[in-house]
């Protein structure tokens, strides 16, 4: 304990404390304890040792010497480090060593207590924990998880892979459950067999010869140079993605998704599905080509000759869907049988490169005997004949061969020949001339061909002939040949470079094994791949090379010439290695369509997401087959090749792409292991992948792409949810805080001028929108093409209504979305509703993306209101919008405007001109009617003038102007005369001025202030019956009954306050107030007349009084200026122009 390592040899009562039925290690012997330990001060200086106790004097007697000082006074709070190290004995439930730090610290004397304790079971843990309680809190404990938990978690974390978990767990054979394994493959077994085996394959064996022949050497080192380039730049780039962090199992589809989004990971994913889909029936189409053309021929169905011009195809669809349905059976009955193959088709790989190898050395040792049939310079097919003669002699008789019969009809004296058979000799050449013939010279260049042309060989003197040798025994090209053409045939050869990446839940250590396995058989392959096309250029002889099928080499397959010790090791090799690459493509890709579907980006995929018990993708299995089967159909290797071409290429675009964006927005996540990358090498990887696709083929690169963006915007819509952290993300963080500095905060230009919103919403006592209908109008705005910011305020403190102001947000975006408003939601807790809409006019928005008009509801009711505090808000805010220069949008009967789905029929919107704060007026009827609710609305634009204006030339200044500003509108001019004040005016202004002063006079209540109201205006309006007959009635009349002795009563009881209610009755009216009655009452009389029909009015607000005292006589007259109307919009511009004649 820490008192004996400081001295003290008598134990602080309690301790050490031991756990019941626990062995206790002291001094180095077990001591066995059946008796409860009692309780004790978990604060005093103790530690129960395991092993033997320090002697007083050391070092760390010195220590706690130092650091038990002066505890009796100390006033604790505890600060915790736990550092653990775990041993399991034989099948016990306690631990052997627990270690478990305690530092304490003193506030006050800053005196440290070093507690060690040793737990040895379950019970002492949960003793110690019980005393961290009281400074980190249960709820703080469970949220945040102790360091010992962390580290427990990590160390017991495996990365391997769901399917691999699943299989290992499901029963075996006799029935007994295994136990999940761990990753244990290496570099070269994890990762760089695989690739090689996926990258080697069926166009080396298929079509290299005819690519070196056709291309020439030249040609054909720059196709496997610029593939290999782009697959080893490729490689780099995955290679950063790959270390920056775990990677599961998922290859490209995984790293892609996670570094740029669902959206893109989605579309790629796809991408690289149907490209392992289409590899499966490339690899397919050859598998039946070698068994059809180089190991039975005999088996073909339709046999060449018969008339039937597309036979090889037929047979190639009839017996790949056969072997098709074969290797799906295979892979669906269990798909370890297909990597225990795994190593056998690898092999035959290997032996067959091997053997290509052994022949090149053999042939310059001795060349095999492999013989090539000429007609001057025309390749024949040695299979239609036996000698290369056209006559021979048979006991002294010269009579024709069978390859004279192919050219000649009748017998020989009085035959008909072909004319390019009489005029030109036979000739005999090797096939295969050997490596120091010096044949590289002739096959330097390229020999490219058109369809159904004769197979030649250059440099050799033949004479020309006009005949049609259609149907003659010459070798032809089947397709017209050119260099984008091989391009495209020639890239699958390289793709496989996955395979690593797809297998990282496997491997031991995959920040180490990915990158360097990937590349070192990137390197391999390409070495392979450039050593072969010199080598076969420099052994075998062009035309033969250019021979696809091995027509004049007895239909043998060309390459198999060059093997050693038998060409049998070559066809043989070949075949196995087609069908197990075949294999591991059907293996592959439902496990890359389930991965996406278990991801729920694509909700139509999710069917495929589902697997038998034991892991296996059945549906998406069955849909693999399907789509291999449409490629099979095609029915040839040469036109398939190129569509997994394109869906590979698109596939390593994004994969630059990836790593390029991650590099140049250097996120604090992004710290891959491997170092040797750059982001101009992801850029020229991106460019050589694009190029690549329209190099090859660039119609079907056009049909990806466009698959792509579909995808792409499928995921768009549907609502990617995922957040994985991508770089796209970042990347439009990076690009918005960009534009935002690039972003001056001065008034942007005339031109530049668009509506941005600032929507001050209210809610209802459910956190609810009280007017989702102000949403639907913001939406009709966005032919603004401005931002949208929707806000609203809660009463109270954050801390106290924090929930209310997260569900009031989600309310308010949930409004949102259905009204179709785009823009940014936020909701503010303030002390009041005044105080917080002050605080969103001056703060929303950020830098030079701020708004710059304000759009609220007028306060409905507010006459009625118990609380004076609805309208004294709005005009606050009012006046506060007007101090900020933004401009104020006011819309009146908020509740009748109309929805998104309505559509207004013929009508108008009328803007009434009276007094022009910056063309706000005549801009917004324009914003509106690009919306489909409005767009059968014409505009109309009334002006006011007096008399001694003249009209006539008002309306034509206006017109022009409209003309200059492109706005469809019609003008017309308003005449109003000033006239005398009428007496409705005063009676209307001397009401309004004694309901307000009374109010202010008598804090009445709601019914109080309604019937002294309604008693002023019955007693002022008796001598005016006849005009308030004819006059329309004001809304602010409240129908009561009331009675003299009534008031008298009520007066008697307010006899303090400062005036009374007979020198109320005795007030005159104010003659500023009467005048601004007069000008709402006249102008309201004409709007009304003119406009009481239309769909939306638009008006210029008046504004507010400078002083408070006549705030409600603002209200008052705002009510009379817009009574009568059914929809409209108050606008109140911030001064300056927002719309321009000019360009």
């Amino acid at each position: 304990c820490v008192g004996r390592m400081a001295g003290v040899t008598d134990d602080p009562p309690g301790f050490p404390y031991t756990p019941p039925g626990v062995d206790v290690l002291e001094g180095g012997k077990l001591t066995s304890n059946n008796v409860a330990g009692s309780s004790h001060d978990p604060f005093q200086s103790f530690a129960v040792a395991s092993g033997a106790v320090s002697k007083p004097g050391s070092d760390a007697a010195q220590t706690c010497s130092l650091i038990s000082t002066d505890h009796d006074d100390s006033i604790y709070g505890i600060n915790m480090a736990l550092y653990e190290v775990t041993n399991c004995l034989k099948q016990t439930l306690f631990f052997f060593v627990h270690q478990l730090s305690l530092l304490r610290t003193l506030c006050s004397d800053k005196i440290l207590h070093l507690i060690y304790i040793v737990s040895l079971n379950y019970d002492a843990m949960l003793y110690v924990l019980n005393y961290l309680v009281p400074l980190y809190s249960q709820d703080e404990i469970d949220s945040t998880p102790m360091v010992s938990s962390l580290l427990n978690k990590l160390a017991n974390y495996t990365n391997i892979t769901q399917g691999v978990i699943e299989h290992e767990k499901a029963e075996s054979e006799d029935g007994i459950q295994r136990v999940p394994k761990g990753p244990q493959m290496g570099t070269f077994i994890g990762v760089f067999l695989p690739c090689m085996q996926n990258i080697l394959g069926v166009i080396l064996f298929l079509r290299l010869t005819w690519i070196v022949g056709t291309a020439g050497i030249m040609d054909a080192l720059a196709i496997v140079f610029m593939c290999c380039s782009c697959t080893m730049l490729t490689a780099i780039s995955m290679s950063a993605i790959a270390t920056n962090g775990v990677v599961p199992a998922g290859g490209s589809y995984y790293m892609i998704s996670r570094a740029l989004g669902p959206e893109f990971g989605g579309a790629v994913g796809l991408c690289s599905y149907l490209g392992t889909t289409f590899a499966g029936s490339m690899y397919i189409l050859g598998t039946m080509e070698i068994f059809l053309t180089y190991i039975m021929p005999n088996a073909a169905v339709f046999k060449a000759g018969t008339g039937e011009p597309n036979g090889m195809q037929n047979n190639m669809r009839i017996y790949g869907t056969c072997c098709l349905a074969i290797m799906v059976l295979v892979v669906f009955v269990g798909v370890k049988y297909v990597n225990k193959l795994a190593l056998v088709f690898l092999s035959c790989v290997m032996l067959s490169i091997m053997a290509i190898y052994a022949g090149v050395i053999q042939s310059a040792i001795k060349p095999p005997d492999s013989q090539v049939c000429l007609l001057g310079n025309r390749m024949l097919q040695n299979s239609m004949f036996d000698k290369c003669q056209k006559t021979e002699v048979i006991n002294n008789v010269t009579t024709p061969t069978k390859l004279w019969t192919l050219f000649c009809k009748g017998d020989l004296g009085n035959a008909t020949c072909n004319e390019y058979f009489t005029q030109n000799n036979l000739t005999v050449i090797q096939a295969v001339p050997g490596l120091l013939s010096g044949v590289i010279s002739d096959n330097m260049w390229a020999h490219y061909g058109k369809y159904k042309t004769i197979v030649e060989k250059k440099g050799k003197s033949s004479e020309p002939a006009s005949d049609k040798p259609i149907d003659m025994p010459y070798v032809f090209n089947d397709i017209t040949t050119f260099f984008t053409l091989l391009v495209g045939i020639y890239f699958p050869s390289v793709t496989g470079i996955m395979a690593g990446s797809n297998r990282s839940g496997d491997l031991r250590d995959p920040q180490r094994s990915i990158p360097t396995g990937t590349i070192m058989a990137i390197a391999t392959t390409s070495f392979i791949y450039i050593s072969c096309v010199v080598l076969f250029g420099a052994c075998i002889d062009g035309v033969v090379l250019r021979d696809k099928y091995g027509e004049s080499v007895n239909g043998s397959l060309v390459v198999a010439t060059l093997a050693w010790p038998s060409s049998w090791v070559i066809v043989i090799g070949s075949f196995f290695s087609c069908c197990g690459a075949g294999l591991q493509s059907l293996t592959g890709a439902p496990r890359i369509l389930q991965a996406i579907s278990r991801d729920g980006i694509m909700p139509f995929l999710q069917v495929f997401g589902h697997s038998k018990s034991n892991g296996e993708p059945t549906w998406a299995l069955l849909l693999t087959a399907a789509i291999c089967e449409i490629g099979i159909l095609i029915g040839s290797l040469d036109n398939v090749a190129p569509i997994l071409s394109m869906f590979f290429l698109m596939c390593y675009l994004f994969v630059n792409l990836a790593c390029a964006v991650q590099t140049l927005l250097r996120t604090p996540n992004w710290r891959p292991r491997f170092k040797f990358y750059h982001w101009s090498l992801s850029f020229l990887g991106m460019s050589l992948s694009l190029s690549l696709m329209f190099v090859s083929s660039w119609y079907y690169a056009l049909v990806v792409i466009l698959i792509s963006g579909c995808i792409y915007k499928y995921i768009e819509y549907r609502g990617a949810e995922k957040e994985w952290g991508d770089g796209i993300r970042g990347l439009s963080l990076n690009a918005a805080q960009y534009a935002l500095i690039k972003l001056e905060e001065a008034p942007p230009h005339t031109k530049n001028w668009r509506p941005q919103l600032l929507v001050l919403l209210k809610l209802d006592s459910d956190l609810g929108v009280k007017h989702p209908r102000l949403l639907s109008f913001t939406s009709q705005l966005k032919a603004g093409k401005g931002l949208t910011i929707v806000c609203s305020v809660l009463e109270g403190t954050y801390m106290a209504r924090e929930a209310d102001a997260k569900l009031s947000e989600k309310n308010i975006k949930a409004a949102m979305a259905k009204e179709k408003t785009k823009g940014f939601c936020h909701v503010v807790v303030s002390s009041n509703q005044r105080d917080g809409f002050s605080h969103l006019i001056q703060s929303a928005g950020l830098g030079g993306m701020k708004h710059n008009a304000v759009l609220m509801a007028w306060p409905a009711n507010w006459k009625q209101s118990e609380s004076n505090l609805s309208w004294k808000n709005f005009i606050e805010t009012v006046r506060e919008t007007t101090a900020a220069h933004q401009a104020l949008l006011v819309a009146k009967n908020i509740d009748s405007f109309p929805t998104n789905q309505e559509r207004l029929g013929v009508g108008t919107i009328d803007v009434w001109w009276i007094v022009h704060d910056g063309g706000l007026l005549m801009l917004l009827p324009f914003l509106l009617r690009q919306h489909k609710v409005w767009r059968r609305c014409k505009m109309r634009i009334f002006t006011v003038a007096q008399m001694d204006d003249n009209s006539i030339q008002m309306k034509k200044d206006l017109q022009m102007f409209l003309y200059h500003l492109r706005l469809d509108a019609k003008v017309e001019v308003v005449e109003m005369n000033a006239g005398d004040i009428s007496a409705f005016t005063n009676e209307k202004t001397l009401v309004m001025e004694q309901r307000s002063q009374m109010l202010k006079q008598m804090q009445l209540s709601k019914t109080e202030r309604e019937r002294e109201a309604q008693l002023i205006h019955d007693k002022n309006t008796k001598s005016h019956a006849t005009l308030n007959d004819k006059a329309t009635p004001t809304s602010d009349r409240v129908h009561m009954t009331w009675t003299k002795e009534k008031l008298i009563s009520e007066r008697n009881r307010l006899r303090e306050a400062n005036m009374t209610v007979r020198d109320i009755f005795s007030m005159k009216p104010d003659q500023t107030n009467v005048r601004r009655m007069h000008t709402a009452v006249k102008l309201n009389k004409v709007v009304v007349n003119k406009s009481q029909g239309a769909q939306l009015v638009l008006l210029n607000m008046p504004g507010p009084p400078k002083n408070q005292g006549g705030d409600e006589n603002y209200m008052e007259f705002l009510e009379v200026l817009t009574e009568g109307l059914k929809r409209v919009l108050l606008v109140r511009g911030s001064g300056r122009e927002v719309i321009t004649i000019y360009s």
